[in-house]
């Protein structure tokens, strides 16, 4: 998991400027109304829905937005059908690059991100060439400096946690999907920030990808992640911290 982190954290970050732009509460909206429609309306009996209420609310949406949503997806509302493809692919220097698409049109997801992998040195991949390199899990990043690696070992394992790593600045909590919102609800009660809290596809193993061929793969990932049609987007890439910071 060497490096994910500071990944993770750059990418958060990343979000949180995204959101002062509507982008991020663009995709958070797409992801309520779809879950809704998968589901239920009832976030209490559809635990897709309540992780995405959990993100929207943590990126302050306002509840008016999150009721609108919901109606949109149960039909109480107008509302856009989307289709849900998770496309597979290679990014610059052969790390793997997996991306969530939500879109009303799938030639046009399907054509802007083959685009994108090229245009940066990638390439598509048929279906199931990298999904197996990565597994959903719950994950959380802490701060090293908030706690002792005991005492937060105490917390989330008794919480169902399934492992607890420390890294150089932080810690990375893991969690099988079902048992996120326990562990989550449990480093809440002892009054730590989560840098990073959600369910996601993590690698399994990590691919180093250096010198020029990093700076496209971050500059590759940003772009996927502009896109309107691109919910989430994942990488094994194992990138260096001076590129990162850059």
């Amino acid at each position: 998991m060497s490096g994910h982190s500071k990944w993770a954290n750059i990418k958060h970050k990343k979000g949180a400027a995204d959101a002062r732009r509507g982008k991020v509460f663009t995709k958070l909206i797409k992801e309520i109304t779809v879950a809704a429609r998968a589901g239920s309306g009832d976030s209490a009996a559809n635990p897709r829905l309540r992780a995405a209420i959990a993100a929207a609310k943590q990126e302050n949406m306002p509840k008016d937005n999150i009721e609108r949503a919901i109606k949109k997806g149960t039909g109480d509302l107008e509302g856009v059908s989307y289709d849900e493809t998770t496309y597979e692919g290679y990014g610059p220097g052969g790390a793997a690059v997996l991306i969530d698409s939500l879109t009303d049109n799938k030639n046009r997801a399907v054509s802007e991100i083959r685009h994108a992998l090229t245009k940066h040195g990638g390439n598509m991949g048929e279906s199931g060439c990298v999904a197996w390199m990565f597994k959903k899990k719950g994950y959380m990043v802490i701060e090293r400096s908030a706690i002792e690696e005991d005492a937060l070992m105490e917390v989330a394992l008794e919480a169902g946690a399934e492992d607890v790593r420390a890294e150089d600045d932080a810690y990375e909590v893991i969690t099988e999907p079902d048992d996120f919102e326990a562990v989550k609800a449990a480093i809440d009660a002892k009054g730590l920030a989560c840098e990073v809290a959600e369910v996601t596809m993590l690698p399994q193993t990590m691919a180093p990808v250096e010198g020029e061929n990093a700076s496209r793969m971050i500059r590759l990932i940003e772009y996927l992640d502009d896109l309107d049609d691109v919910q989430k987007v994942y990488t094994n890439a194992d990138l260096p911290d001076d590129v990162i910071d850059e």
